[in-house]
């Protein structure tokens, strides 16, 4: 078969992150040649067309998401709801079968790539068409919660469970305090579009043709290769999630806020655009950096009930930190922050993008998670690896303090502490390893290849 005729069409969960990870995979697989079309809803289209690198190649086709009882009018996206009604964004894409059917008769792609519809490899195998699973989250992450071992079709997890992983995963500093365990225990069960969250991954997990991930062996081998047993198919690595080359450069403000600090001196804290904390743990999280001495800037949302992050600060510290600490409440350049000079360490909530952005710089890691796939991925770089540093929190109740923040940040800041020298050769070794000349090439023609495999008749 040509490799030049592969038609792949996409169909990610309606999360700008989701459609941001497939649109960058759709980039590097049309770079090479390959036809993609990518199924996303109408409104969105215009928000993620500058990024389209290959516009000869990628063709966005636009999808009708239904009106759902509950969703307001014109929802498409996650992004158009806050967060507790963003099942009903899943429920709304669920009612998209008949027109994804329709619509992929008419393409005939040789593979569909997707997430969260486990609806769809059925309807693709019913047209001929080969499904391919495409994790936002990591393998290390599936493994532990999602691994067949759990029989999750035959019992309710409970949080002694999750506590520890389950047979036969790696050898790994992988496991969780019960305060984790048990938030994890109500998201298996939580409704995600009229069936639990696991249900609706395990159906997608064991009826794809096969399983990727965003990643690479030198990092997550064991994981990919105990997945592959447990799932009893091909495990397919598209290679590390490398950012794309900034398109314009650090503004102005920024710039002249970062000059004034010397070279690796400030704390740069960023927790996404969907984390949103409680105040209490907005301020202490506040608090430590104050307590740190060093210069910082966070970029935070505004906390649970608070309209901006101003009206949310502790009293009398924006006078006690004046010309040193900055707290900021909207998008900010995050990659060229990263790597501007005075930036020496980042406090991240460790979702996938972020610390993918981390490991290409120089900035020591703190590792501060909040919920799900952040935990697992927080381990992964703290403990397996030893990249970076998590802040301390209750066993029971999950809070972390001031002073358990200011420990970690001051821990891995001081470049005489063993820790800190620790992490710091660790960190070097993987970032070396990702920019390793020819690396992302090599696993995107690794992916083609599997791909085409697929395709050969048995």
């Amino acid at each position: 078969m040509d490799e030049k005729s592969l038609h792949i069409a996409m169909y990610p969960w309606f999360a700008m992150t989701h459609l941001n990870t497939f649109l960058q995979l759709s980039n590097k697989l049309a770079e090479r040649g390959h036809k993609i079309s990518f199924l996303l809803p109408e409104k969105t289209i215009s928000k993620i067309e500058p990024f389209n690198l290959h516009k000869h190649l990628i063709n966005f086709v636009p999808v009708t998401v239904p009106c759902v009882d509950g969703l307001p009018p014109g929802t498409e996206a996650t992004t158009d709801v806050p967060y507790p009604l963003q099942p009903l964004v899943m429920t709304a894409m669920d009612l998209t079968e008949p027109a994804i059917e329709a619509i992929l008769s008419v393409l005939k792609p040789h593979f569909v790539l997707y997430d969260y519809t486990h609806w769809l490899p059925t309807l693709a195998h019913k047209l001929g068409i080969k499904a391919i699973l495409y994790c936002s989250v990591s393998s290390v992450t599936i493994g532990y919660l999602l691994s067949p071992e759990r029989k999750l079709r035959e019992k309710i997890l409970t949080e002694t469970d999750l506590m520890n992983p389950p047979s036969g995963f790696p050898s790994s500093m992988i496991k969780l305090s019960a305060h984790e365990a048990r938030r994890l225990v109500f998201a298996t069960v939580q409704d995600f579009g009229g069936i639990p969250f696991t249900e609706r991954q395990s159906l997608c997990l064991t009826l794809c043709d096969a399983i990727s991930f965003k990643t690479c062996k030198e990092i997550e081998g064991p994981y990919c290769d105990y997945l592959q047993t447990q799932f009893g198919k091909p495990v397919i690595l598209a290679g590390p999630e490398f950012p794309e080359p900034p398109r314009s450069a650090l503004e102005d403000k920024w710039v002249n806020l970062l000059g004034g600090f010397e070279a690796k001196s400030l704390i740069f804290c960023a927790f996404g655009s969907e984390c949103i904390m409680n105040k209490n743990q907005f301020q202490e999280l506040l608090l430590g950096f104050e307590l740190t001495g060093f210069p910082f800037l966070a970029v935070l949302k505004p906390p649970i009930g608070c309209d901006t992050v101003e009206s949310a600060l502790p009293e009398g510290f924006e006078e006690r930190v004046k010309g040193r600490g900055f707290v900021h409440g909207s998008w900010i350049q995050q990659q060229l922050i990263l790597n501007h000079p005075s930036v020496g360490c980042f406090v991240t909530h460790c979702g996938s993008t972020s610390l993918s952005e981390a490991m290409m710089t120089e900035c020591q890691l703190v590792l501060l998670p909040t919920v799900g796939d952040q935990i697992i991925n927080a381990r992964l770089m703290g403990g397996d690896l030893k990249v970076g540093v998590e802040i301390e929190k209750g066993k029971e109740d999950g809070l972390f303090t001031r002073e358990g923040v200011c420990k970690a940040v001051k821990t891995v800041m001081d470049e005489n502490s063993e820790v800190a020298k620790q992490v710091r050769e660790n960190h070097g070794i993987q970032r070396e390893l990702l920019m390793k000349q020819g690396i992302e090439s090599s696993y995107i023609d690794g992916f083609v290849q599997n791909l085409l495999d697929l395709l050969m008749p048995n």
